[in-house]
């Protein structure tokens, strides 16, 4: 039994635990409330990882670059591109998260009072980036701060060279130190969320459950529109390529993303893709598609916007234009360091949620309130991320002469 659990996946021990959850919640009632504390130390163990996860992940994703004197010409469109895409991501994440409204009404905390930071003026926000003892900043769970300095610390260790190759070395290993204390983490997930789902349904009854679509609606809405528009219209209308022919060469490497969740994973099947079936000459392909599972996180900056929007919503914060900015530039920046894992985007809440007043413990109750349904969404999005990828991928190359256009127009089903 315990062998045939463990060589289940995880999403579908996590679905599981959420109908058993649901299920025991209903017949316990106020009982169910017993074994909350499973959950709160799942969440407990995620916040204890936030932090490293954040800093480690950013530092090695800058160091990825390469040097900036050997990015050149290729380098700068490639980072431009995927930068400018982000963006755009979130921008969509945003207003669909405004005008749709998922959070309203919605109360992750059960009905209880939240109270959150007061807020702080621009300016002392922006000074606060830069902190004034980096250690401090890491131990106190400074997000914004940790991740100025993890950019300041993995452009240094680029800038020093071979002198720093053992820095740039220990701080690969350590994302991969940190990478299997999150798998492990994840590991109990089922237990936390089995815990944290019978409580809401025994205390307050199954149907709160329900509160999650109109988020996921507007993310996978979010997730199609950026699709669509962003992408299609760089291949079409930008490359002046046909987009049709685009989206049916590369539905092999969405469907390896969707069933993975993770870009990472999907790699080898993306750079397959795109010199075979998009005709992408391997100096491209090689370089643009391993930098994009780095820093391309179009469907997670998507999911990262809209969460934040729906969380304020929930807490009844109002939000200013300043506040958008705000979300949308820690969202692009942090985005660079997410890990290319399944759920990895819910660790990079932390970090956007802070700018709103949000505290570690509420941003735990976020992440177990979205946890139960992450899997699909998170398919979703790294479907997005790899599209991404590709599109990007295919523009450098166009730009470069490093394309073969007969290859990319011919009929796949040939």
């Amino acid at each position: 039994m315990v062998k045939a659990w463990f060589e289940m996946k995880l999403w579908k021990r996590i679905v599981l635990a959420l109908i058993l959850g649901v299920i025991a919640g209903t017949l316990l009632g106020e009982m169910a409330a017993n074994i909350k504390w499973i959950g709160d130390l799942f969440v407990k163990l995620i916040r204890m990882i936030v932090v490293p996860l954040i800093f480690v992940t950013l530092v090695s994703g800058v160091v990825s670059m390469g040097s900036p004197k050997k990015l050149g010409s290729i380098g700068i469109k490639t980072l431009g591109l995927y930068m400018g895409t982000t963006a755009v991501a979130i921008f969509i994440g945003l207003t669909l998260a405004a005008v749709i409204q998922p959070g309203v009404g919605v109360s992750i905390t059960g009905g209880e009072p939240m109270q959150t930071a007061d807020p702080v003026p621009l300016s002392t926000q922006l000074m606060n980036i830069i902190p004034a003892n980096p250690v401090m900043a890491l131990a106190e769970g400074d997000i914004l701060a940790v991740i100025f300095f993890a950019i300041m610390f993995g452009i240094g260790i680029m800038l020093a060279g071979e002198k720093a190759k053992p820095v740039a070395d220990l701080m690969e290993s350590a994302s991969e130190v940190v990478l299997k204390i999150t798998h492990i983490i994840m590991e109990v997930a089922p237990f936390g969320v089995f815990a944290l789902i019978a409580a809401v349904a025994g205390t307050r009854g199954a149907e709160t459950l329900l509160d999650i679509f109109p988020l996921a609606g507007t993310i996978i809405a979010g997730c199609i529109l950026h699709v669509v528009i962003m992408h299609g219209s760089l291949i079409r209308f930008v490359l002046g390529l046909p987009a049709i022919r685009f989206f049916k060469d590369i539905i092999d490497a969405q469907l390896v993303a969707f069933s993975t969740s993770s870009s990472s994973a999907t790699m080898p099947v993306t750079i397959a893709v795109a010199e075979d079936n998009l005709g992408i000459k391997p100096p491209v392909a090689s370089s643009v598609i391993p930098l994009g599972a780095t820093i391309n996180m179009d469907g997670t900056g998507i999911y990262v916007g809209t969460v934040a929007v729906f969380v304020a919503q929930s807490f009844g914060i109002e939000l200013s234009l300043v506040d958008y900015g705000l979300i949308a530039l820690t969202t692009t920046i942090a985005s660079i360091g997410t890990a290319a894992v399944p759920s990895a985007s819910l660790f990079l809440l932390a970090g956007v949620l802070s700018v709103m007043g949000i505290s570690a413990d509420q941003t735990a109750l976020v992440v177990g309130f979205l946890l139960p349904f992450d899997r699909p969404l998170d398919m979703c999005r790294t479907t997005v991320n790899v599209t991404g990828d590709l599109a990007v991928c295919t523009a450098v190359a166009k730009w470069e002469d490093e394309i073969d256009l007969d290859e990319f127009r011919r009929d796949p089903n040939i």
